[in-house]
Protein backbone atom coordinates (compact mmCIF):
# COMPACT_ATOMS: atom_id res chain seq x y z
CA UNK A 1 0.00 0.00 0.00
CA UNK A 2 1.13 3.21 -0.62
CA UNK A 3 0.38 6.62 1.80
CA UNK A 4 -0.39 9.91 -0.01
CA UNK A 5 0.53 11.94 3.18
CA UNK A 6 -2.69 14.69 3.46
CA UNK A 7 -1.09 17.52 5.38
CA UNK A 8 -3.80 20.15 3.85
CA UNK A 9 -2.17 20.79 0.98
CA UNK A 10 -1.89 18.88 -2.86
CA UNK A 11 -4.02 17.59 -5.39
CA UNK A 12 -4.45 14.61 -3.64
CA UNK A 13 -7.24 12.27 -4.83
CA UNK A 14 -5.38 13.07 -8.74
CA UNK A 15 -2.76 11.62 -7.59
CA UNK A 16 -4.27 9.18 -5.49
CA UNK A 17 -6.56 8.27 -9.15
CA UNK A 18 -4.12 7.81 -11.35
CA UNK A 19 -1.87 5.14 -8.87
CA UNK A 20 -5.57 3.09 -8.46
CA UNK A 21 -5.36 3.32 -12.43
CA UNK A 22 -2.19 1.80 -12.40
CA UNK A 23 -3.58 -1.41 -10.45
CA UNK A 24 -1.57 0.14 -7.05
CA UNK A 25 -3.43 0.10 -4.16
CA UNK A 26 -2.97 3.45 -2.21
CA UNK A 27 -4.59 5.70 0.43
CA UNK A 28 -4.78 9.47 1.24
CA UNK A 29 -4.17 9.78 5.24
CA UNK A 30 -3.60 11.50 7.93
CA UNK A 31 -2.71 8.86 9.80
CA UNK A 32 1.43 8.55 11.04
CA UNK A 33 1.04 5.19 11.97
CA UNK A 34 -0.53 5.02 7.97
CA UNK A 35 2.31 6.07 6.58
CA UNK A 36 5.19 4.34 9.15
CA UNK A 37 3.52 1.01 7.70
CA UNK A 38 2.91 2.13 4.18
CA UNK A 39 5.26 -0.21 2.07
CA UNK A 40 5.85 3.33 -0.07
CA UNK A 41 5.38 7.15 0.47
CA UNK A 42 4.25 9.88 -1.68
CA UNK A 43 4.40 13.56 -0.55
CA UNK A 44 2.34 15.77 -2.89
CA UNK A 45 1.32 19.00 -2.15
CA UNK A 46 1.30 22.75 -3.31
CA UNK A 47 1.03 26.32 -1.69
CA UNK A 48 3.13 27.38 0.86
CA UNK A 49 6.92 25.78 2.29
CA UNK A 50 6.75 27.33 5.85
CA UNK A 51 2.97 26.20 6.05
CA UNK A 52 3.09 22.97 4.49
CA UNK A 53 6.19 22.56 7.61
CA UNK A 54 3.93 23.86 10.29
CA UNK A 55 1.08 21.58 9.13
CA UNK A 56 2.73 18.58 8.92
CA UNK A 57 3.92 19.36 12.69
CA UNK A 58 0.63 20.43 14.07
CA UNK A 59 -0.97 17.22 12.20
CA UNK A 60 1.44 14.80 14.03
CA UNK A 61 2.99 14.00 11.04
CA UNK A 62 6.44 15.37 10.65
CA UNK A 63 7.93 12.26 12.40
CA UNK A 64 6.38 9.83 10.37
CA UNK A 65 7.69 11.80 7.20
CA UNK A 66 11.07 11.50 8.25
CA UNK A 67 11.33 8.18 8.89
CA UNK A 68 9.82 8.33 5.22
CA UNK A 69 12.92 9.38 3.76
CA UNK A 70 15.29 7.60 5.57
CA UNK A 71 16.13 5.59 2.31
CA UNK A 72 14.69 2.32 3.75
CA UNK A 73 10.90 2.76 1.33
CA UNK A 74 10.41 3.85 -1.90
CA UNK A 75 9.44 7.84 -1.60
CA UNK A 76 8.09 9.83 -3.72
CA UNK A 77 7.95 14.14 -3.63
CA UNK A 78 6.02 16.05 -5.95
CA UNK A 79 6.04 19.84 -6.52
CA UNK A 80 5.80 21.15 -2.72
CA UNK A 81 6.34 17.97 -1.19
CA UNK A 82 9.80 17.91 -3.59
CA UNK A 83 10.95 21.16 -2.46
CA UNK A 84 10.04 20.32 1.38
CA UNK A 85 13.11 17.70 1.23
CA UNK A 86 15.94 20.50 0.74
CA UNK A 87 17.66 22.20 3.11
CA UNK A 88 15.84 25.60 3.61
CA UNK A 89 13.14 28.20 1.71
CA UNK A 90 13.76 31.51 0.91
CA UNK A 91 10.23 31.57 0.46
CA UNK A 92 8.40 34.36 2.97
CA UNK A 93 11.72 34.71 4.73
CA UNK A 94 14.17 31.78 5.07
CA UNK A 95 13.22 28.47 6.98
CA UNK A 96 14.21 25.17 7.05
CA UNK A 97 13.18 22.39 5.52
CA UNK A 98 13.11 18.43 5.76
CA UNK A 99 17.35 18.42 4.77
CA UNK A 100 17.12 15.04 3.41
CA UNK A 101 18.73 17.18 0.55
CA UNK A 102 21.54 19.58 0.65
CA UNK A 103 20.35 22.77 -1.23
CA UNK A 104 18.05 25.30 -1.03
CA UNK A 105 14.61 26.82 -2.58
CA UNK A 106 15.22 30.21 -4.41
CA UNK A 107 12.47 32.37 -6.24
CA UNK A 108 12.49 32.86 -9.88
CA UNK A 109 14.65 35.73 -10.88
CA UNK A 110 12.46 39.01 -12.17
CA UNK A 111 12.22 38.95 -16.18
CA UNK A 112 10.25 35.64 -16.14
CA UNK A 113 6.65 35.14 -15.73
CA UNK A 114 6.09 33.67 -12.22
CA UNK A 115 4.34 31.42 -11.37
CA UNK A 116 6.14 29.05 -13.97
CA UNK A 117 2.82 27.26 -15.09
CA UNK A 118 2.22 25.35 -18.34
CA UNK A 119 4.35 22.36 -20.19
CA UNK A 120 8.06 22.29 -19.74
CA UNK A 121 10.86 20.17 -21.33
CA UNK A 122 12.40 17.62 -19.10
CA UNK A 123 16.30 16.75 -20.36
CA UNK A 124 17.34 13.45 -18.62
CA UNK A 125 20.20 11.27 -18.98
CA UNK A 126 18.85 8.07 -19.20
CA UNK A 127 20.33 7.39 -14.88
CA UNK A 128 16.74 7.90 -13.45
CA UNK A 129 14.29 4.92 -12.71
CA UNK A 130 11.74 7.32 -12.65
CA UNK A 131 12.04 7.99 -16.61
CA UNK A 132 13.05 4.49 -17.71
CA UNK A 133 10.91 4.63 -20.85
CA UNK A 134 10.53 8.06 -21.27
CA UNK A 135 12.39 9.89 -23.59
CA UNK A 136 14.54 12.96 -22.28
CA UNK A 137 13.28 16.18 -23.63
CA UNK A 138 9.69 15.32 -22.89
CA UNK A 139 7.10 17.40 -21.93
CA UNK A 140 5.74 17.73 -18.17
CA UNK A 141 3.07 20.30 -16.33
CA UNK A 142 4.85 22.85 -13.76
CA UNK A 143 3.39 24.78 -11.40
CA UNK A 144 5.66 26.93 -9.55
CA UNK A 145 7.36 30.03 -8.29
CA UNK A 146 10.46 28.43 -6.72
CA UNK A 147 12.82 25.98 -7.82
CA UNK A 148 15.34 24.04 -5.88
CA UNK A 149 19.50 24.94 -6.02
CA UNK A 150 21.10 21.89 -5.73
CA UNK A 151 24.25 21.75 -3.04
CA UNK A 152 25.66 17.94 -3.75
CA UNK A 153 26.34 15.89 -6.10
CA UNK A 154 25.05 12.29 -4.74
CA UNK A 155 21.60 12.69 -6.47
CA UNK A 156 20.96 11.90 -10.25
CA UNK A 157 19.36 14.80 -11.36
CA UNK A 158 16.37 15.60 -14.70
CA UNK A 159 16.56 19.33 -15.93
CA UNK A 160 14.55 21.79 -16.74
CA UNK A 161 15.20 25.13 -18.24
CA UNK A 162 13.07 28.49 -17.57
CA UNK A 163 15.34 31.32 -17.85
CA UNK A 164 17.37 29.29 -15.38
CA UNK A 165 18.33 25.75 -15.20
CA UNK A 166 16.81 24.15 -12.17
CA UNK A 167 16.68 20.18 -11.17
CA UNK A 168 12.94 19.08 -12.40
CA UNK A 169 13.68 15.39 -10.43
CA UNK A 170 16.07 13.68 -8.37
CA UNK A 171 16.69 10.45 -7.49
CA UNK A 172 18.61 8.95 -4.90
CA UNK A 173 18.21 5.40 -3.86
CA UNK A 174 14.61 5.04 -2.96
CA UNK A 175 13.90 8.57 -2.59
CA UNK A 176 12.65 10.20 -5.98
CA UNK A 177 10.80 13.75 -6.42
CA UNK A 178 9.70 15.99 -8.97
CA UNK A 179 8.95 19.78 -9.12
CA UNK A 180 6.40 19.32 -12.17
CA UNK A 181 3.07 17.25 -11.25
CA UNK A 182 3.16 13.80 -12.91
CA UNK A 183 -0.33 13.34 -12.15
CA UNK A 184 -1.54 16.35 -14.43
CA UNK A 185 1.31 15.31 -17.25
CA UNK A 186 -0.66 12.57 -19.13
CA UNK A 187 1.10 10.02 -20.82
CA UNK A 188 4.59 10.85 -19.67
CA UNK A 189 3.68 11.40 -16.31
CA UNK A 190 1.42 8.22 -16.07
CA UNK A 191 4.53 6.44 -17.27
CA UNK A 192 6.23 8.48 -14.41
CA UNK A 193 4.55 7.37 -12.05
CA UNK A 194 4.18 3.63 -13.08
CA UNK A 195 8.10 3.39 -13.40
CA UNK A 196 7.72 4.25 -9.18
CA UNK A 197 4.96 1.53 -8.56
CA UNK A 198 7.48 -0.40 -10.27
CA UNK A 199 9.71 0.10 -7.67
CA UNK A 200 7.64 -0.42 -5.30
CA UNK A 201 6.22 -3.38 -6.51
CA UNK A 202 10.10 -4.86 -6.49
CA UNK A 203 9.99 -3.58 -2.79
CA UNK A 204 7.29 -6.51 -2.09
CA UNK A 205 4.49 -4.36 -1.77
Amino acid sequence: MIAIVDYGRGNLGSVEAAFVRLGMPAVVTQDARAVDEASAVVLPGDGAFHDAMENLERLGLLAAVRRAVDGTRPFLGICLGYQLLFSTSEEFGEGRGLDVVRGAVRRFAAGRKVPHMGWNRVEHAGDLRLFQGIPSGAHFYFVHSYFPEIATRDVAVAWCDYGVRFAAAIERGLLMATQFHPEKSQRWGLRLLENFAAVVKERGA
